[in-house]
């Protein structure tokens, strides 16, 4: 690790093949992210069980999302990618920063009300407390800078609000990171309702690419896409679904808006719709030929999990370590 170099820490749930706007929002930026900072990549297992979860499907997303991370080109070696429940000290920093987090705070989550209105049969603690995890795992590797989409913007100014009140209490300990907004490609909305967010969890299949649907599907997704009757190719708030377009076509091509506008100029939507889905499989083919070659590999991907537990857990016990001593925890 370059000690020069700042910290990076971001984690992503096992829930699901991830999506196009998983891709371009979160982990193209992680893959360019890693040349320039020390970053710390986790696959936060933990986080997903605040919802009831089978098993066996629990465990095979886990190794799946940790593949598709390898075949997005975040390379093992170079960065730490582990799985956060391999990592003990998440869970016991968590429960010294609950010790620091007030209800009030807490109760406040967006989040945790949307999460409670979704799975009413299941409002469990973990739910309430998710964003005290969040700070631990962020905490306690001196991350500087966490990429976030604006969804979490509220749990990292907890986190950065916990980090404060423990060092104004028990001395500098923390440091209080910020956020890293991307500024290409960072909100992907539903084809079919651009008004929300592309989401793996949303009802409507329609609505999402997942980084695994074959070239077909793909065309026929962006194909139902939803536009407008104006016929006409304007980037606006106006034409939420033709701008969604637009930003995809541009994020996929590393396009400015303005360049694809005078590309776009005068042309049809069924002809544009045609070029974004050609723009989102020229992307997402070469990762899916990885990430069948890496899923095929168990050994591989045990010899990864191994080596980035080792790595993590060396970083967060000296951190830890560091937090009991504050507190006045008996040593050990």
């Amino acid at each position: 690790m370059n000690n020069d170099k700042k910290i990076i820490f971001s984690g992503i749930q096992p829930s699901g093949m991830l999506t196009l706007g998983n891709y371009l929002g979160a982990l193209r930026n992680w893959r360019k992210l890693q040349d320039e900072y020390n970053c710390y990549y986790c696959v936060v297992d933990l986080h997903a069980i605040t919802v009831r979860q089978e098993t066996a499907v629990l465990r095979r997303r886990c190794n799946e999302t940790m593949a598709l991370l390898l075949a997005c080109g975040l390379d093992p070696v170079q960065n730490t990618m582990f799985f956060q429940s391999h990592v003990s000290a998440h869970c016991e920093l968590s429960w010294i920063l609950g010790c620091n987090t007030y209800m009030g705070e807490l109760s406040r989550m967006t989040q945790f009300k949307d999460k409670s209105a979704r799975h009413s049969e299941n409002i469990n603690a973990g739910l309430f407390t998710y964003p005290v995890l969040m700070a631990a795992d962020i905490l306690l590797y001196g991350a500087h800078l966490v990429p976030v989409g604006v969804d979490q913007k509220q749990h990292l100014e907890l986190t950065r609000d916990i980090a404060i009140r423990f060092n104004n209490a028990y001395g500098e300990t923390f440091v209080v990171p910020d956020g890293y907004y991307p500024k290409v490609g960072a909100r992907v909305m539903s084809l079919q309702d651009p008004s929300k967010k592309m989401s793996k969890s949303d009802d409507n299949p329609n609505g999402f690419i997942s980084m695994m649907d074959d070239e077909k599907t793909i065309i026929n997704k962006v194909k139902r896409a939803v536009t407008d009757s104006l016929a006409e190719v304007n980037y606006s708030d106006e034409q939420p679904g033709l701008k969604n377009l637009i930003n995809i076509y541009c994020a996929c091509t590393n396009k400015e808006v303005k360049e694809a506008l005078n590309e776009f100029s005068g042309l049809g939507y069924g002809v544009i719709k045609e070029r974004t889905a050609e723009a989102v499989i020229e992307v997402l083919s070469p990762i899916q030929k990885e990430y069948k070659r890496i899923i095929s590999d168990k050994t591989y991907l045990a010899e990864v999990a191994a080596t980035g537990m080792e790595k993590a857990s060396k970083s967060a016990n000296k951190m830890l370590d560091k937090v009991h001593k504050k507190v006045g925890l008996a040593a050990r």
